[in-house]
């Protein structure tokens, strides 16, 4: 059995294959229960450390992956609030075949899924992108965007000047041909905007849905939390809905949780998980004024098949 580091996750990973290789695999036969997330201390309110466990499994290979949270990490013990790996088994004996790094592989399977679903549902002649957020997962959502549009505009929002600018020097540089800019007045450029992603830790919505213009579509990955949004209920009425995965996303995204319970959106009226929208082309954008909206928050099935592939890349190398 092999044990998958860091580095060589990131040696192994490439957006021009993984996006590809995501879209054909949720095309394709798979598993993936209910995920399973338990506090470690559920009687005491006030303490949020959890072990979470993502089982699924395809006709290849089974994986798992389990992840700790423990948010006071960093203030007490100057340690990362998230540990996760990836176990990977061979589907047709369960042999143990790998234990993956799994915070590195989350970081490009999320990515990779937010391109695929721009991919899936933007208009194709999309130019501006907006990313709000300035995380560990920007410049991966980055060149995972700029992988399946012609983009000729980044604008870039984030509470930190400094870690925007920082982002605008390095991608100016690796992607001449795109200009890159820092958000100064949300409300002004919203209107103007293509494709906007989403991936911060707002509770609160992050841009007012009436700006939206017609033809955008909008990405929202960074919320988990069944009370907190990233985008306003006025942006769901006026978009046409789709989820990474319909049994996570009504436990945990408050993005469509509120406006249900507000009254304004049905739970018949999301028009499919991603798996429908790799198999039913029928359904996705079908002209250039719909407004669409993709909610993730995350699959083990994008994880299983990153890590899946990071190790057959690792196996043929050694």
């Amino acid at each position: 059995m092999k044990i998958i580091n860091t580095e060589q996750v990131q040696n192994s990973l490439n957006f021009a294959e993984l996006i590809p290789l995501l879209k054909q695999s949720f095309s394709k036969p798979f598993h993936m229960p209910q995920r399973q997330v338990h506090l470690l201390a559920p009687e005491d309110h006030s303490k949020h450390d959890a072990f979470a466990l993502l089982p699924s499994w395809n006709e290849e290979v089974i994986g798992n992956k389990m992840f700790t949270y423990f948010p006071d990490n960093n203030a007490k013990h100057e340690l990362p609030g998230l540990f996760s790996k990836i176990m990977l088994f061979r589907r047709t004996t369960g042999e143990p075949l790998a234990l993956v790094d799994g915070t590195s592989v989350t970081y490009w399977r999320t990515a990779a899924i937010s391109a695929l679903a721009s991919q899936l549902l933007s208009r194709e002649d999309s130019q501006h992108l907006m990313l709000f957020g300035t995380g560990n997962l920007a410049a991966y959502l980055l060149h995972a965007h700029i992988s399946v549009r012609c983009l000729k505009k980044v604008t870039i929002w984030g509470r930190s000047a400094d870690k925007v600018q920082k982002l605008i020097n390095e991608f100016s540089a690796l992607y001449p041909n795109i200009n890159f800019y820092t958000s100064l007045d949300v409300a002004q450029e919203i209107p103007y905007v293509d494709i906007i992603c989403c991936a911060t830790g707002s509770k609160t919505p992050l841009f007012n849905g009436e700006l939206v213009s017609k033809g955008c579509h909008i990405d929202c990955l960074g919320n988990h939390m069944p009370n907190a949004r990233e985008c306003d209920s006025i942006t769901i009425t006026k978009a046409k809905v789709f989820v990474d995965s319909l049994a996570n996303t009504l436990n945990e995204a408050g993005e469509l949780l509120i406006p249900i319970e507000e009254g304004v959106l049905k739970v018949e009226n999301i028009v499919g998980e991603l798996a429908d929208m790799c198999k039913q082309p029928e359904i996705l954008r079908q002209n250039a004024d719909e407004i669409t909206l993709f909610k993730s928050v995350g699959t083990a099935i994008s994880d299983l098949v990153a890590a899946y592939l990071v190790y057959q890349k690792v196996s043929y190398l050694l």
